[in-house]
């Protein structure tokens, strides 16, 4: 069984091919799925879709280039307090159209922080071009306290082990099957097995030989080949391990079928 840890079923072009989706990635073995949001409007929408899909747990948090509303800590954690909500985010910097590196995100990235201890459950951080602030965020507020998912991890072995230390999973996308991904790889091969989990980001960061396309969450077996061939292991042992990582992280997650481990 393999599990995408990061997939935006609501982001698909057509919304009507959200079950398509759904079956495709079944029929590719992938058998439980974090559907991340990026705004708040979106959650009754999101709950919606968990409740009717038990192998689908969703989050909730402001996409740190988000316009939408954005709720203070108190508001945020009483968002969070629902069963099929098992994180907070996706939150964190993207300095990467924001040059100036503006301070409302930052301010952001905390508050979720915040709202994720107020209530017990892990961070879903999204960073682009911010490693350093990343990581001094995560340690002034006490992040390691619930711990959670660097989501779409491309950084080097030092910011990786930095993040590890400060208690957090490193999930990989379809990125690291891109032809120059050699230094993720290399990253990739040393991050400890037990801290590594596979997404998809779906519709973005289609994987070889998706490139180009929409991603689907089908797709994340695509990451788990390229992550075994990385490591040296049998494509069964990733998607064994990847799974257990993520239903350790997430206890409170439905994992119906945890015990087959079959990719």
């Amino acid at each position: 069984m393999l599990v995408d840890s990061h997939c935006h079923f609501h982001l698909l072009e057509r919304q009507r091919d959200t079950e398509a989706a759904l079956a495709a990635a079944r029929a590719e073995g992938v058998g439980h799925f974090l559907n991340v949001a990026v705004d708040v409007e979106s959650r009754e929408s999101l709950i919606a879709l968990a409740e009717r899909h038990p192998e689908i747990s969703t989050t909730i948090g402001v996409h740190p280039s988000g316009t939408g509303a954005d709720p203070d800590e108190e508001r945020l954690a009483a968002l969070a307090d629902h069963s099929r909500i098992i994180a907070v985010g996706e939150t964190g910097l993207d300095y990467a159209y924001n040059e100036d590196r503006p301070a409302w995100q930052r301010e952001r990235f905390r508050r979720h922080i915040r709202a994720a201890r107020r209530v017990g459950k892990p961070i879903i951080v999204h960073s682009r071009a911010a490693p350093e602030d990343t990581l001094a965020i995560l340690s002034e507020e006490g992040a390691r306290e619930v711990g959670g998912i660097i989501h779409c991890f491309t950084e080097d072995w030092a910011t990786a082990r930095a993040l590890l230390d400060e208690g957090f999973y490193l999930s990989l996308s379809g990125i690291l099957t891109f032809r120059n991904a050699d230094a993720l790889r290399d990253t990739a091969a040393r991050i400890p097995l037990d801290r590594l989990l596979i997404e998809t980001d779906c519709p973005y960061l289609a994987p070889v030989p998706h490139r180009g396309r929409e991603n689907q969450p089908a797709y994340v077996r695509h990451v788990a080949e390229c992550l075994a061939q990385v490591r040296g292991l049998p494509l069964e042992r990733v998607a064994e391990a990847t799974t257990e990582n993520f239903f350790r992280l997430f206890p409170q997650a439905p994992h119906e079928g945890l015990a087959d481990g079959a990719a």
